[in-house]
Parts: structure tokens; sequence; C-alpha cells
């Protein structure tokens, strides 16, 4: 009777165990949705990544689509990486965090702006430099809240 509570104690001490380790793994959802951000800027267009070419910057996994990608990326991710943690810019310039489409976008001297959508990005488009400035001084204020509590 000792042995089987004492194997019935040790059982519960594994279960447990692999409950917290379980919940100390993080995970990471695709950046842009899972887009190749280089691509914005090499072709002009959004190509989807490959799930096994990531890398990972500022606590995202982007995917790319050729290992030549990749690389770029690695090299200089902060080129490639899209404005305001991928976040729409014309919502950032009002101090909202909307998720945006991948392919509602524009390169802005060397930097990927996308957009909620594509009314959002007509209304972006109308002054693309003071949206950005204001952007800018707006996500220095925002970028470590919640969506929810803007």
């Amino acid at each position: 009777m000792k042995f089987r509570n004492l194997f019935l104690s040790l059982s519960a001490l594994l279960a447990l165990a692999t409950q917290v380790q379980a919940s100390d793994v993080t995970h990471s959802t695709p950046a842009v949705q899972g887009y190749d951000v280089v691509t914005y800027q090499t072709l002009k267009r959004p190509v989807r990544g490959n799930g096994n070419l990531v890398a990972e910057h500022n606590g995202a996994t982007y995917l790319f689509s050729t290992i030549e990608n990749r690389d770029t990326f690695e090299a200089n991710p902060e080129k490639y990486a899209p404005a305001y943690g991928g976040y729409c810019a014309f919502g950032v310039s009002v101090g909202k965090k909307f998720i945006a489409d991948p392919e509602v976008w524009r390169v802005v001297d060397e930097r990927l702006y996308q957009n909620l959508d594509v009314g959002i990005q007509e209304q972006w488009l109308k002054d693309v430099p003071g949206r950005i400035k204001t952007a800018d001084k707006k996500w220095v204020k925002i970028k470590d809240q919640s969506p929810a509590s803007l």
C-alpha cells in the first residue's frame, strides 16, 4: 500500500511538473500574417513566407520565401520590419492599434507601412508625411499598451 501511495504521489508531481513546463513555453504568431517582409521592397509586392525559413526580431517571428530573404532581413531587420510593430499606420497616427491587412501597404523611405484596409489607406495617403510624423510621436506612448486599452 505504501508503494502504491508513493507511486501516485510521484505521478502527481510528474504531471504537475509537465504542466508548469508547458505553461512556460512562449508562442509567437507570425508577424505580418506570415508574409515575407523583404519582398515588399525587393519585388514590390507581398509574398507568403515559409514556416521553414524564419527569423526572430523584437519578439516577433518573421517568415521568408527564400533563404536569401531571411539572410537579408537578419542583416538589417530595422529596414524590413514593418513600422509600428505591424499595426495600421493610420490607426497609430490617431493613437490606436488596429490589425493591419498585409496586402494594404506602402514603402516610404525604405520603411514598410501597413493599413487596416483600403478605405483607411486612402485617408492615410492624403498626408503621408504628416501621418508618419504624428504616428512616430504617438507610437512612443502607445507601443507597450494593449490595443484594447486604447
